[in-house]
């Protein structure tokens, strides 16, 4: 077997893959390099087997609307190890799905630790061997973020809630993004007494101001208690539960606690620094436009780089590095406008700029209405759901789109294809309403809820 190359990748994740398999499909000999399973964070403990969770977590509500619509369900049960086996069937078969995607094109995937020992050499750490390429991608990802406080190792990150044995009683989740919220949602809707804990002073840091009142409100409402401006210090076993201290100087037992805390690029160990590539403050490799790192032949996408750590973004950056380097189509990927979506409940779709972000670049317009869902109208639910739509002034350019509830995730998606045309509140208005649906809200705004002149809110 020769151990020269036209392509190593280090790290068969979403990245890593679709590189790897657009550069086979482009002719390269091409080997991908993966210590732990093929489809990387995202495939095997990440948003997939995540969402899974959510759908699982979201029954709760629909068993307490069910009455309402004349379906009696009795006292449903809920089975956690029925959850995680079938989770785990489903990530076997999109990894293999993953790993064929591969091989189909011819390339090569070996099971191993990489080191980069060069500009255009990689060491196998089981095997010994070295392999000489002369392209190398670097597409590890990024790792959870553990807070260095005493008794660090008695808590999880998501890496182990998809693995737990069984549910806590109660559990405690540290952090205020997506992670944290997405958890939140799903241990509260299998019937875990579930805390938030986070430094500032509302979760979701960045997002349009609504979407955050919002979305607290929503899990507050489902039994989830939030402590802001708070700090875990630290951790220690108390039977069999753990001890929480904090910051403000309460001491609390939990069933479980989990970080939630950000993740960081995944480069330890793998010698780049050593070879010369430039790294940031935080461990991600540093890159142009075109993913090329500070040395020429060495190239890196998704989380690793700390762009955006989104896995359609490593997606697309994967294949914009195959149509670059081996396509001979030098494709810079545009970061500008990344629709988000946030699973939890209430759900959070959001793509373009934030009320705030907004209001500092001239005059706009901001549409806003709420109202209660249809399917929640028979029963006593008053969850309710927002909608906001920021424009430039008299049905100018859609400078940004933010849903609150159910679905929101599936609207913003197509929400993101006229803001990336540069769309106008006319062009909204054209659409004709779909009747009765959420979405009809973003094309039947008649008139701004409020506006902005000269930087004030009027």
């Amino acid at each position: 077997m020769s151990d020269s190359y036209d392509l190593v990748v280090i790290g068969a994740g979403s990245g890593g893959v679709r590189a790897a398999r657009i550069a086979a499909t482009y002719g390269a000999k091409v080997a991908i390099i993966e210590e732990y399973r093929v489809g990387g964070t995202c495939v095997i403990r990440g948003c997939v087997p995540k969402k899974l969770f959510v759908y699982a977590s979201r029954y709760k509500d629909l068993f307490e609307i069910a009455p309402s619509f004349g379906w009696d369900v009795g006292t449903p049960s809920f089975d956690w190890a029925t959850l995680v086996a079938n989770k785990d069937k489903e990530i076997a078969r999109l990894e293999a799905a993953y790993i064929a995607g591969l091989e189909k094109p011819g390339a090569e995937i070996i099971r191993d630790r990489a080191t980069v020992t060069g500009p255009n050499t990689v060491k196998l750490q089981k095997s010994g061997r070295e392999l000489t390429a002369r392209t190398i991608l670097i597409a590890t990802g990024a790792r959870p973020f553990i807070p260095d406080i005493p008794g660090k190792e008695l808590g999880i990150s998501s890496n182990e809630a998809f693995h737990l044995e069984t549910l806590p009683h109660s559990i405690l989740i540290e952090g205020g993004g997506f992670i944290s919220v997405e958890f939140a949602t799903i241990f509260s809707g299998l019937g875990v007494h579930t805390t938030i804990v986070y430094r500032g002073d509302r979760l979701l840091r960045g997002f349009d101001e609504d979407l955050r009142v919002g979305l607290e409100a929503g899990l507050v409402a489902r039994g989830v208690k939030i402590i802001h401006q708070t700090n875990v210090l630290g951790l220690r076993r108390t039977g069999t539960d753990i001890t929480v201290s904090f910051s403000d100087g309460v001491d609390a037992p939990f069933g479980a606690v989990m970080f939630a805390t950000g993740r960081s690029p995944n480069t330890a160990g793998l010698g780049l620094e050593a070879a010369g590539v430039e790294l940031a403050w935080d461990g991600a490799v540093v890159v142009d436009a075109y993913s090329r790192s500070s040395i020429a032949s060495i190239y890196a996408v998704g989380d690793v780089t700390n762009r955006a750590q989104l896995t359609p973004v490593a997606i697309r950056e994967g294949h914009a590095f195959a149509d670059t380097v081996f396509g001979d189509k030098p494709t810079a990927v545009d970061h500008s406008l990344i629709g988000e979506a946030v699973f939890a409940e209430p759900e959070v779709g959001t793509v373009g700029l934030a009320e705030h972000d907004a209001a500092t670049q001239g005059d706009i317009d901001v549409y806003v209405t709420r109202f209660r869902p249809m399917i929640n109208t028979l029963s006593l639910k008053s969850d309710r759901m927002m909608m906001k739509l920021i424009t430039r002034p008299d049905g100018g350019q859609v400078l940004g789109v933010h849903i609150l509830g159910p679905g929101a995730a599936e609207i913003i998606q197509m929400a993101a294809i006229p803001l990336g045309m540069q769309a106008t509140k006319a062009d909204f208005d054209r659409a004709m309403a779909m009747h009765p649906t959420a979405a009809e809200e973003l094309v039947t705004f008649k008139k701004p809820s409020y506006v902005y002149r000269n930087g004030q809110k009027q």
